[in-house]
């Protein structure tokens, strides 16, 4: 008894500072519970404009997206769940449906649908998919969004691959993807030189286009116009800002980002990999300035693209650099990149003078990024914001983190949302209310393990 009367004040000092560093967390909610599927939120948009339902794909680990057959949703509060779109002839070779996404503005879904012809010898993959929306209220019914014309002539506002991580612009009228094209990958077959290099593109339902039919059943009409925006080369000049691959993209702001001039600029930020002097491969920060007028080609080739070359970004796209970080001690960059609401910050993974993944902010305009996260080992996501922009969340120390912010910068002590456990959260996605988080955990059961959905209500 002595003893503990003697070390009590210690012990109770201990335990405030461990509270201040790690308050209290939220308590977790286990949302589903059929341990005989996985319900995928694949790091999408998965609430619906309403913050009601979360939507999902079943695919499973051995399957993939080719194997998946299930686009589902979930209501928050009941635990209800629809079945938004079932393929139709099934089979592991495809076509495969997943990683859908919520438009913010209105009960729509789109996802990844592989092509309908996929078999053995034709099996769903990165450029043999389509981009997909169907009606929240209207399940099964799918509208293909960007068409695709592999038959030359190639057709202005089609594309000739794949399409995927699908999404919407923040006022609901443009959809950003990554894109793998089917003619330079045969180009590559035929050459050996690596053409099958992933870049990005945008949509808008500017008119619907239409395509020639073909005997093998590879072209698609769409309901969207459909361009790339970023040039990607299989051999950057050393020390140049060419790049080889252009992924991790997000849209820039809710409406984009204010010029110097006051002037609004739609863009999407993403991770491009370039080549530093002595040839070596280095990820870095880029951004793309988007015209609103996608239909008129630019000086580099034909939107539509030639046997040859890729599709080529339209006039008035300007494909810029933010950040250098291939001659520092510790180069490269990582993403997704995800920005602000207002369109001020770009936030994006990078290490420290320590060799440590922090979180970085860099401006849409350039200049010099800043180090927001000073955390002894390693940040494990990339960022989501909260609405207003006062706070983001990422994972770190195998929990979901959240840090309050004021112009870009942080504010107080960081906040334990989650406990930590073995495996870390993952997949994880704010609602637009911002009173709700939802994320994947695995939960084992016997031998094997499966992708449940949690969430964590916030005051």
């Amino acid at each position: 008894m002595k003893f503990i009367k003697k070390f009590c004040p210690l012990i109770f000092l201990i335990l405030l500072l461990v509270f201040c560093r790690y308050p209290l967390s939220e308590k977790e909610i286990q949302l589903t519970n059929d341990l005989t599927k996985n319900f995928d939120l694949d790091d999408r948009y998965n609430f619906s404009p309403n913050d009601k339902w979360l939507v999902y794909d079943t695919r499973t680990d051995s399957g993939g997206i080719g194997g998946c057959h299930t686009i589902e949703k979930v209501h928050v509060e009941t635990g209800k769940i629809v079945v938004l779109y079932e393929t139709k002839k099934q089979t592991a070779f495809g076509p495969g449906v997943g990683a859908p996404s919520y438009r913010h503005t209105e009960n729509k879904v789109m996802f990844i649908h592989g092509l309908q012809n996929c078999n053995a010898e034709r099996p769903y993959t990165q450029w043999r998919r389509t981009g997909v929306i169907i009606q929240d209220d209207q399940p099964g019914i799918p509208v293909f969004m960007d068409a695709r014309d592999v038959t030359p002539p190639f057709t202005p506002g089609a594309l000739r691959g794949g399409t995927h991580q699908h999404e919407w612009s923040g006022d609901g009228q443009w959809i950003g993807f990554t894109y793998n094209d089917a003619i330079m990958k045969s180009l590559e077959d035929r050459t050996g030189i690596q053409w099958n290099l992933r870049t990005i593109g945008v949509s808008r339902p500017i008119t619907p286009v239409k395509v020639d039919r073909d005997p093998a059943g590879e072209n698609l009409d769409g309901t969207h116009f459909s361009v790339l925006v970023v040039k990607v080369v299989p051999n950057p000049v050393p020390g140049s800002d060419e790049i080889s691959h252009a992924a991790d993209d997000s849209w820039v702001g809710t409406s984009g980002y204010q010029k110097p001039d006051g002037s609004w600029q739609r863009a999407r930020a993403f991770i491009g990999t370039v080549r530093d002097r002595n040839n070596e491969p280095v990820k870095e920060v880029f951004i793309v300035d988007i015209p609103e007028n996608i239909e008129i080609p630019g000086t580099d080739g034909p939107l539509e693209g030639t046997e040859t070359t890729f599709p080529m970004p339209p006039r008035g796209t300007v494909q810029r650099r933010l950040t250098w970080t291939a001659d520092s001690k510790h180069p490269g960059c990582a993403g997704f990149t995800r920005c602000s609401p207002d369109g001020k910050f770009i936030a994006y993974r990078a290490k420290d003078e320590n060799g440590i993944d922090q979180i970085f902010f860099i401006s849409p305009r350039g200049g010099r990024p800043s180090q927001i996260t000073s955390h002894d080992s390693p940040v494990q996501s990339a960022v989501r914001w909260q609405a207003d922009g006062g706070a983001i969340f990422y994972v770190w120390d195998n929990s979901i983190i959240k840090l309050k912010l004021n112009n870009g910068q942080p504010v107080g002590n960081f906040q334990h949302l989650t406990h930590r456990t073995d495996e870390p959260p993952f997949n994880f996605i704010v609602a637009h209310h911002g009173k709700l988080i939802a994320f994947n955990r695995f939960v084992k059961f016997g031998k094997g393990k499966t992708k449940q959905i949690f969430l964590i209500k916030l005051e």
